[in-house]
């Protein structure tokens, strides 16, 4: 492999970030991620069909399903990669096509175009007056972050519709872009989509409910381990943003971020959760967290950050630009960790 295109393998979490910046998520584009969703339907039906429907086996289904989909999805890619690997020693063609698929998987395991779009949409359906509790564009503030959040919706107040609204664009930051930039770095598309596969079925499974306390206990426990490391950095990554942001706006301060990070990134039940929350939360200075609804059952958990001002509608905006500072900075760490790990094996 030449020089060039060991270099151009060093980028691919450059080029990946900018094509999502590009296309997004195009509707008429097959998506892995869509067919992991139905995968994970598919097999929980068996499974579930398959075992006792009582704890052990509620919970021995939900190993299998936790174990098989990510192993399958990397053996999979990571067989096309080894046989594109193995051929490019004949013709270079074949590294070419390796690139390329690299770039795509990459592109297809990262979402910041589509988060910035969704939660433009929700400040645009947001009333511009302050905190009225009904009305036609409230409703459709509750539609839009809908979208975006797991929880229930429907009687958001303004103030919680934008809340939500940050909350997962900080999450977002992790799960959905740093945590599958980071998988690229170390070990391609595949552990990136191996990543994706992980976080997808905790998306859908690893709920605390009656429904999924058993059979999605292994795979919420499997997304928690691997976003151990990424959360972390992400919300260091969202602390350098807001560093960077101060300089132009006031209201932003990298400083509080820290220190609220500090202080609170282990204020949600979730290991990893409340890191780039906590984050968020300081570089807005608002308070985040506290109680929702969940498939109508309340829960109660704690606040994030301090309440120095009520959140604003154009928090979401404010929140928007730090995701995408924080993307490109983490995106610039991975193509480091890229190329040294390439040219540390190279040499």
């Amino acid at each position: 492999m030449t020089g060039v295109l060991l270099t151009l393998f060093t980028m691919v979490p450059f080029f990946s970030l900018l094509l999502d910046l590009w296309i997004g998520d195009p509707e008429n584009m097959p998506h892995p991620v869509v067919l992991m969703g139905k995968a994970v339907t598919f097999w929980e039906n068996r499974l579930r069909a398959g075992f006792a429907k009582n704890e052990t086996g509620e919970r021995t289904a939900g190993r299998i399903l936790a174990i098989c989909l990510p192993l399958f999805t990397f053996i999979l890619t990571g067989g096309v990669y080894v046989l594109l690997f193995s051929a490019g020693r004949l013709a270079d063609i074949f590294f070419r096509v390796l690139l390329l698929l690299d770039v795509f998987w990459g592109f297809q395991a990262v979402a910041v175009k589509d988060m910035l779009k969704e939660s433009r949409a929700v400040y645009r359906a947001l009333p511009k007056d302050h905190n009225p509790e009904d009305g036609e564009e409230l409703e459709a503030a509750r539609a839009a972050v809908s979208r975006i959040v797991g929880r229930d919706t429907a009687s958001l107040s303004s103030e919680g519709v934008i809340k939500a609204a940050v909350e997962s664009i900080a999450e977002s930051f992790s799960d959905g872009m740093f945590a599958p930039m980071l998988c690229l770095s170390l070990g391609g598309a595949p552990l990136a989509l191996c990543y994706k596969a992980v976080n997808t079925m905790d998306s859908m499974i690893g709920y605390r409910n009656a429904r999924y306390l058993h059979f999605g206990r292994a795979a919420a426990k499997l997304d928690d381990a691997m976003n151990f490391l990424p959360s972390r950095l992400a919300a260091l990554l969202l602390v350098l943003a807001a560093f960077m942001a101060g300089r132009r706006e006031p209201s932003v301060s990298g400083r509080r971020a820290f220190l609220i990070w500090r202080r609170d990134r282990r204020n949600h039940a979730s290991p990893n959760s409340a890191q780039t929350e906590a984050a968020m939360a300081g570089a807005l200075g608002v308070q985040l967290g506290g109680g929702a609804w969940y498939f109508g059952e309340y829960y109660d958990k704690p606040t994030i950050g301090d309440a120095e001002r009520p959140v604003r509608r154009d928090d979401i905006l404010t929140a928007n630009r730090l995701f995408l500072t924080a993307s490109v900075c983490g995106t610039l760490l991975a193509c480091l960790i890229r190329g040294i790990l390439i040219f540390g094996v190279k040499g």
